[in-house]
C-alpha cells in the first residue's frame, strides 16, 4: 500500500497491473519539464500565499537534489510508482518531509502530464526547424553551383523536358519550408499552458495560471480545463508534421536510390554514407537513403497509432493518452537523426553533370520546344504542331538519334514551314533556358528561387 493515492483502497495493487499501469519506463524522459513545472507551481502557490517561502526554498532544495541523482543515474525508477510524477513527488517527500506533500495543491496528475508533455512537445518543434534549416542549407550549397546542369525533368518517370539541377532540388527546398512553416505554426498554436486546470475542471485554490504560464514560457494560460486535459492535438500535430516531412524526405530519397544506381549515374554516395554487400564484394548500397524511405512507414504507424487512441475518448482525461507518448518520442528520435544524416549525405556525394547530361539526349526533351516553335514562328495550330512534331520524334527514333541533334532537311521534309532558326529552339539549353516565366526552370529563374531560400534561411 505504498502508492500516494492508495487512501481509499484495502488492498495493493497486483505487480501485473503495476507492470501494465506504468509509464515510468517511458515518461521519465520528462523529468527535466516535470521538474521545471514544479517549481512554477510551488513558485505560484508562494505568491498566492498557499505556501510559505521557506516550504518554497525546501521544495526548490529537494527538487535540484532529484534533478541531481537523475542526471547522475543514481534515482531509482520503481514500477511500482507508476509514472515519473509519483516517482519524483515520492523522493522529493522522502528528502524534505511534509514540504513536498503540500507541492500537489492545486494540481492534478492531468494538468501536470499535460505541461510536460506540451512542453517537450514545443520544444521539439523548434529543435526540428532547426534541424532541418540546416538540411536545406547544405541541398542549398549543391543547387547553387548546379543551374546550369541539365538533366531529364521527369513525368511518369518518363524523360520530359530539360531542367537543371538546381532547379530540381529547388523543388525539395520548397518542400521542407513547408515543413518547416508548419512545425512553426503548430508551436504557435498549441503555446498554451494546461497548468492549473487540475483534474478537469479547475481548482477551488486562488490560483495564478497566467503567472505559471508565464514562468513555463507559455504564452498564455488555456481557456477551457475540460479540453485542456484531455487534448492531444498538439500530439497528433507533430506527428503528422513529422510524418509530412519524412514524405518529403523519403521522396528524395527514392530519387538518390534511382540517381546512384548504374542505370541513372546521375550521384554517387559517399563511402562514409553507404555500405557493402557480405557475399558480393563490388557491391555499394544506397542504405541511407533506403533506410529513410523504410523509418518514413514507421512514423506513419505512430501517427495513426495515435489518431486511434483519440477518436472516441470521451471528455475528460482517459488513461487510454497514456499510448500517446512513446509514438511522439519514436517519432521525434527518428526525425532527428534522419535530418542529421540526410544533411551529410548530401553534403558529402559527388555529382555527376556528365552522365546527367548525357541522359538528357535520350527521349526528345525539347519536342515540346519543337510545337512552341511551328505555333510561335509558324502560326500552325498548337494541335496540328503536335501532330508534326510526333512526326519529327518518329523520323528520329527511325534514325536513331535525339530530336535535338535532327537535321534541318529532315524537319523541311514533314514540313516545308520549318526554317533554319528551329535547330536553335531544339537545343536542350535553348529549351531550358526558354522557360523563364516565374518558377520556372531557367538558369536566373533557378537562382532567383535559390536567392529565396537563402534569404529565408537568413544565409
Amino acid at each position: 500500500m505504498d502508492k500516494m493515492w492508495s487512501g481509499r483502497f484495502s488492498a495493493g495493487t497486483s505487480s501485473l497491473l503495476d507492470a501494465f499501469n506504468a509509464s515510468i519506463m517511458f515518461d521519465r524522459k520528462l523529468y527535466r519539464e516535470d521538474i521545471e513545472g514544479s517549481l512554477a507551481h510551488a513558485t505560484m502557490l508562494t505568491k498566492q500565499n498557499i505556501l510559505t517561502a521557506e516550504e518554497l526554498s525546501q521544495i526548490e532544495t529537494g527538487l535540484a537534489q532529484v534533478l541531481s541523482e537523475i542526471e547522475a543515474g543514481t534515482f531509482e525508477w520503481k514500477i511500482s510508482d507508476e509514472d515519473l510524477h509519483m516517482a519524483i513527488e515520492k523522493r522529493l517527500t522522502a528528502i524534505i518531509g511534509d514540504a513536498g506533500k503540500k507541492l500537489h495543491t492545486a494540481r492534478s496528475r492531468n494538468d501536470q502530464v499535460a505541461v510536460d508533455f506540451r512542453r517537450y512537445v514545443l520544444r521539439k518543434n523548434l529543435e526540428i526547424v532547426e534541424a532541418i534549416k540546416l538540411l536545406m542549407t547544405e541541398v542549398l550549397v549543391v543547387a547553387q553551383k548546379h543551374t546550369e546542369t541539365i538533366l531529364p525533368g521527369m513525368t511518369h518517370l518518363q524523360h520530359a523536358q530539360p531542367i537543371n539541377f538546381g532547379f530540381h532540388l529547388g523543388a525539395y527546398l520548397a518542400m521542407f519550408k513547408r515543413d518547416i512553416e508548419r512545425f512553426e505554426s503548430s508551436h504557435k498554436r498549441n503555446n498554451i499552458s494546461p497548468l492549473g486546470c487540475a483534474a478537469l475542471a479547475g481548482t477551488p485554490h486562488n490560483i495564478d495560471r497566467e503567472y505559471t504560464a508565464s514562468l513555463l514560457g507559455f504564452e498564455s494560460a488555456s481557456v477551457n480545463c475540460l479540453d485542456t486535459v484531455s487534448d492531444r492535438d498538439f500530439a497528433l500535430e507533430i506527428l503528422f508534421n513529422i510524418s509530412t516531412m519524412m514524405m518529403h524526405i523519403s521522396r528524395l530519397s527514392e530519387e538518390l536510390v534511382m540517381w546512384s544506381s548504374y542505370e541513372f549515374g546521375f550521384v554517387e554516395l559517399s563511402d562514409e554514407y553507404s555500405t557493402g554487400s557480405s557475399i558480393m564484394p563490388q557491391k555499394k548500397n544506397p542504405d541511407v537513403p533506403e533506410l529513410l524511405r523504410g523509418k518514413t512507414g514507421r512514423v506513419y504507424g505512430s501517427l495513426m497509432g495515435l489518431l486511434t487512441v483519440m477518436k472516441g475518448l470521451p471528455l475528460a482525461y482517459n488513461k487510454d493518452t497514456q499510448e500517446d507518448k512513446e509514438g511522439v518520442f519514436d517519432a521525434v528520435e527518428t526525425a532527428e537523426i534522419s535530418l542529421e544524416i540526410l544533411k551529410e549525405a548530401i553534403k558529402t556525394m559527388q555529382v555527376k553533370a556528365h552522365n546527367m547530361a548525357k541522359a538528357s539526349k535520350i527521349g526528345h526533351l525539347s519536342a515540346t520546344d519543337l510545337a512552341d516553335y511551328l505555333v510561335q514562328k509558324c502560326d500552325i495550330p498548337f494541335r496540328e504542331a503536335h501532330f508534326i512534331t510526333g512526326k519529327a520524334v518518329a523520323k528520329s527514333e527511325e534514325l536513331k538519334i535525339d530530336l535535338s541533334e535532327i537535321e534541318l532537311g529532315y524537319l523541311q521534309e514533314i514540313d516545308a514551314r520549318i526554317s533554319e532558326d528551329v535547330l536553335a529552339f531544339l537545343q536542350l539549353e535553348h529549351s531550358m533556358n526558354a522557360r523563364k516565366s516565374a518558377g520556372g526552370t531557367a538558369t536566373i529563374r533557378t537562382q532567383e528561387q535559390l536567392e529565396y531560400f537563402k534569404n529565408f534561411l537568413g544565409a
